[in-house]
């Protein structure tokens, strides 16, 4: 069960494609980067909440992949997004893949602050 762990939480995002409440696009464009970095979707479900106080949709979306997962959960109203990347190392090292995926979305969030941490899964002492 070894595996790559990835998260970036993005602030003050540009959002020059208008990712943060379009479901659709945002769905699409997932779907792209997923399978460019050589990764296999084969499933995926996206929701849209109520409008908040600024007329905004916030999504959260989830692509699953052959080799683990992508969530995704955005908040126009806060110019925010939560990225999740999670991919199993089994048979081979899909870590260059995950890393690949994660730097392409958030390079079209254009985050003007960005947090992420990575975490190994599976290790033992």
């Amino acid at each position: 069960m070894r595996g790559l762990h990835l998260t970036a939480d993005l602030f003050d995002c540009a959002d020059p494609a208008g990712l943060l409440s379009d479901g659709a696009r945002l769905q699409q464009l997932c779907e792209h980067l997923t399978d460019e970095a050589g990764l296999t979707v084969v499933g995926s479900h996206f929701h849209a909440f109520p409008p908040g106080p600024h007329g905004t949709v916030g999504w959260t979306g989830v692509l699953l992949l052959a080799e683990s997962h992508l969530a995704v959960h955005t908040w126009p109203e806060q110019h925010a997004v939560t990225l999740d990347v999670f991919v199993c190392n089994v048979g081979q090292d899909n870590s260059a893949r995950a890393r690949r995926l994660l730097d392409a979305l958030v390079a079209r969030f254009a985050p003007g602050r960005a947090h992420r941490q990575q975490v190994e899964r599976g290790v033992t002492a």
